[in-house]
């Protein structure tokens, strides 16, 4: 049933979001537009550049440490244990080669999964890591038997196809209980609904700021923990390394005390200064108030397409449901519909024989139904 009753009301926002003008963008779960104080954050910063070089270097220091921040009211962590990295397959790979796995070491993941969190766990199989699929609709006693005697349970938080939200902190605490290391691939839930690292007992995580966190491409959070900074080991290694890489005469290879250890060299100065400000302004809008939105439109888009006759994947429940909705008809292509949509100025992709939406929270009512009834 739609949840329409008391949400916010976040229609202000919508000005903050010029795509808006030319398009109903319905693809965030690819590569999302970016917020309007992001743009302008990073417009601000090629300009400087352009006149100044790096004359405010200072600058571009200071918003690093912004970003973790930032970051960091948005996960519920310390400073210490984010570290700014290219994408989310960076972050992924950093704690699974990072690791010193031994034969006979096992991870529970899950078939539904994207390939970015699935490549880097199977690669260990050559180390003699064995790992348990499972799906993601299993029940949680299935998992906790799973996890008995597990070293690492990896899931994302929203699946990127069937839009499941996983429940992290059922999960995380099954993890906690059974001495798992919890990883979680983020990126198609954090900027919508809460995650908190602590509550849920996450261990390390992994985001790109391009999709829901509505920043630009090349730019991504890696939450690595205090304790499992300990266990896990810089896979690539340079300047930025090591502690006190500012003085470029030292020949010092001490680590970082932080998750700044997984630095390796400069930094994407324009991409931190446009994800500082997109997260600055989610947090000022509030996930709190952004997660019911963007489910409420999710319901929507999968009610609607339901009583046309299309097939809905998955099921969508209170609990579960997420921004991703997936659809499709026999006899009808789905990169054929998703062209047709390009065409009546609607942005979906397709994936994997489906066809794959996914709104904002400034993304109306008004313009789904406008979807749909676009909808062959």
């Amino acid at each position: 049933m739609m949840r329409i009753m008391n949400l916010p009301d976040l229609s202000s926002y919508r000005e903050q979001f010029p795509v808006t003008k030319n398009l109903i963008y319905l693809n965030h779960a690819a590569v999302a537009p970016l917020s309007a104080p992001a743009a302008k954050a990073m417009e601000w910063l090629v300009k400087d550049a352009f006149e100044y070089g790096s004359r405010h270097y200072p600058l571009w220091l200071e918003t690093y440490d912004r970003l973790r921040e930032s970051a960091a009211r948005l996960m519920n962590c310390k400073t210490s244990e984010i570290a700014l990295t290219k994408n989310t397959s960076e972050g992924i790979a950093t704690v699974a080669m990072g690791l010193d796995w031994r034969p006979g070491d096992r991870i529970v993941a899950f078939t539904e999964e994207f390939p970015a969190n699935q490549y880097p766990w199977r690669r260990l199989e050559s180390k003699g890591v064995t790992i348990d699929w499972l799906s993601v609709t299993d029940p949680l006693d299935k998992i906790d038997e799973a996890a008995r005697g597990a070293r690492l349970l990896a899931i994302s938080y929203v699946q990127f196809l069937s839009g499941h939200r996983a429940d992290l902190e059922a999960i995380g605490e099954i993890c906690h209980e059974r001495d798992v290391i919890f990883f979680v691939d983020a990126i198609q839930g954090l900027g919508v609904f809460p995650f908190d690292v602590r509550r849920c007992h996450i261990d390390a995580a992994a985001a790109d700021g391009h999709k829901w966190l509505l920043g630009p491409e090349g730019c991504a959070l890696l939450y690595i923990s205090e304790e499992l900074q300990k266990q896990v080991e810089p896979v690539e290694f340079g300047w930025t390394n090591v502690q006190g890489y500012e003085d470029y005469g030292k020949r010092d290879l001490t680590l970082r005390q932080d998750a700044g250890r997984y630095e390796c060299g400069t930094l994407n100065t324009v991409g931190c200064f446009g994800l500082r400000a997109s997260i600055d302004f989610l947090l000022e809008v509030g996930i709190e108030r952004i997660g019911p939105v963007v489910e409420a439109l999710g319901d929507q888009i999968a009610e609607g397409v339901a009583r046309r006759g299309w097939e809905v994947m998955g099921e969508r429940t209170p609990t579960t449901g997420a921004g991703i909705v997936s659809f499709r008809k026999q006899g009808l292509n789905p990169v054929a519909v998703v062209a047709h949509l390009r065409e009546n100025g609607i942005t979906a992709a397709a994936r994997a024989g489906w066809i794959r939406t996914a709104p904002h929270f400034y993304i109306s009512g008004g313009d789904i139904e406008k979807m749909l009834g676009c909808l062959p």
